[in-house]
């Protein structure tokens, strides 16, 4: 039998171990974990016992680690075992769960210390029952996004030398997120190093904090719920044209086309004022929205719209979306970010070779979703063109939404997926 022996620790320089954990160590031969670990347990390991350090890429650790598991011992033939020090609790965002993805056969015993986020709570006296936890450590902004525009009450964050208490406060100021004090714990467990800050998110942005840390976020006012339509006067238009915006009945009307709720990429063609891109996300903020568009002054409108109504992480590519926008996402986020709910605001003529397109990165259950004015005065419409396409791509159409709000053109919901 393979075994890891999973030892918790903190940040604490000599740290303290129960017997049964003492033991486990005192018959260990292999053992493993980060350097700073290793300079914390050195002198309880017993003579001749061999290091393996956790470090990138991890890949050449897992191959030491079967190594290890493939030399027979004489002393314990049926059982070979290696002894990780991890930090907090190793199942909390931690490297007992690296070893179940990468060695599920391994067997694994765990030895749990409190995690950096339970300390913090502890030495504020802050119930964490109901905390929403968010890893930033190597891991991008999303879920944190996530949890504000959910307008979590109470946030724990884990930290990374990117992601900091500083970065962390900065993004939730641009887009609006002010009302959180802000806790920050250091060296949590470390006697001479420890230190716990309580401030604002002003004050946070303007601090340097020491690794390690993590973060603690506490509403201190009551938190609005998000808005289920946001009207049209709230949105900066280009040049001020209130016609070069979906309006609010059409927009949601627009998502339920779009069936957001089971979706988890959205392609928005054409953003504008990114008027689609910014209710979608904000809706439905576990959604990637991707939003392209060829203007170049839509770029600041967009931004300035997603400040406005505190929606951050949309991802926006500017360019032809026929030359630059697939491939540009395709590299940058690779096949697990192929969308599966596209809209097309503008096309610019070009509706049939963007659809073409469309579909090469279209997930299979993917749809496609257009607005077709419909105007006496255009002799050759959206939805002919639309009609056209999806003969042309062998696409099935289903039946359209036609409606007419107030004085303006009526407007058609057009929706489209594989055959």
């Amino acid at each position: 039998m393979n075994r890891f022996f999973v030892i918790g620790i903190t940040d604490q320089p000599r740290p303290f171990f129960p017997p049964e954990v003492l033991e486990v160590i005192k018959e260990g031969k292999v053992f493993s974990g980060g350097r700073r670990h290793h300079e914390m347990v050195a002198q309880l390991l017993p003579a001749g016992a061999r290091w393996i350090d956790i470090t990138v890429p991890l890949d050449a650790v897992f191959e030491q680690y079967k190594e290890v598991f493939s030399t027979p011992n004489p002393q314990t033939p049926t059982l070979r075992s290696v002894v990780v020090f991890a930090s907090g609790d190793p199942l909390f965002f931690g490297f007992a769960n690296t070893i179940r993805r990468v060695m599920p056969e391994a067997d694994i015993v765990l030895y749990p210390t409190f995690n950096s986020l339970q300390l913090l709570a502890h030495r504020l006296v802050v119930p964490y029952h109901d905390m929403r936890v968010v890893s930033l450590t190597g891991r991008p902004w999303p879920a944190f996004d996530q949890a504000l525009m959910e307008r979590s009450p109470k946030i724990g964050i884990l930290t990374d030398r990117e992601h900091t208490p500083a970065a962390i406060a900065r993004r939730m100021l641009s887009y609006g997120y002010g009302h959180y004090d802000v806790h920050v714990g250091e060296h949590l467990g470390n006697p001479d190093r420890e230190r716990v800050v309580s401030c604002t998110l002003e004050e946070a942005a303007e601090t340097v904090f020491d690794q390690p840390n993590c973060v603690l976020l506490v509403a201190n006012t009551p938190l609005t719920p998000r808005r289920f339509g946001i009207p049209d006067a709230a949105f900066a238009l280009l040049d001020g044209r209130e016609k070069m915006i979906t309006k609010m009945p059409i927009r949601l009307l627009t998502l339920q086309a779009l069936d957001l709720p089971r979706r988890h990429v959205l392609w928005d063609i054409g953003f504008c004022t990114g008027s689609v891109s910014i209710e979608a996300r904000q809706l439905f903020p576990q959604l990637h929205v991707v939003a392209f568009e060829v203007r170049p002054e839509c770029e600041a409108i967009i931004a300035e719209n997603a400040r406005r109504h505190g929606v951050p992480g949309i991802e926006v590519v500017m360019g032809d979306f026929l030359t630059v926008g697939c491939d540009r996402v395709a590299t940058n986020h690779g096949a697990d970010r192929a969308p599966d709910a596209v809209f097309i605001g503008g096309h610019g003529g070009q509706l049939k070779a963007i659809m073409a397109k469309v579909l090469e990165n279209l997930s299979p259950d993917g749809v496609i979703v257009m607005n077709s004015v419909t105007s006496a005065k255009v002799p050759q419409n959206s939805r002919q063109l639309w009609d056209e396409a999806c003969h042309e791509l062998n696409l099935q159409q289903e039946p359209p939404l036609r409606l007419q709000l107030n004085d303006y053109n009526p407007i058609e919901i057009l929706k489209c997926r594989r055959k």
